[in-house]
């Protein structure tokens, strides 16, 4: 999240810089979203909504603003990145297992078991999910 506060045009005028070095130290795949904070501020605003939706549109950015003082859309701006994130996770995910059973092996995305010494396997057909001494 990059999050600048609205009642001041220097935050929003490093926003450039910030996305720049987000892009240039970061994952390619990153989820970044442009939060404008203070919206209860409205009154005293120095950066017009537009400009910041226009910035974000251009940046292939989620927007959104927000009131941390009044909580609000604070939790929606969390979620939409999460939802954004599983979003790119999940077809990174599809796109490589297409990948591999092209070729030819279903390998991918399936777990591996680990024997950690010490820790024999219950037998087959018993289950416990707690051991009591």
């Amino acid at each position: 999240m990059l999050v600048y506060d609205i009642t001041k045009r220097q935050s929003f005028d490093h926003v450039t810089l910030w996305l720049e070095e987000l892009r240039g130290h970061a994952d390619k795949n990153i989820v970044i979203m442009l939060v404008g904070n203070k919206s209860d501020l409205g009154t005293l605003r120095a950066v017009p909504i537009e400009d910041a939706k226009e910035f974000a549109q251009r940046e292939n950015l989620c927007f959104m603003e927000t009131s941390a003082l009044e909580s609000t859309n604070v939790e929606s701006a969390f979620l939409t990145v999460l939802t954004e994130i599983y979003r790119v996770v999940s077809k990174k995910a599809l796109i490589a297992n297409e990948e591999q059973e092209a070729i030819g092996s279903s390998s991918l995305l399936k777990g591996t078991k680990i024997l950690v010494p010490g820790q024999e396997p219950a037998p087959a057909g018993s289950y416990s999910c707690c051991k009591y001494s």
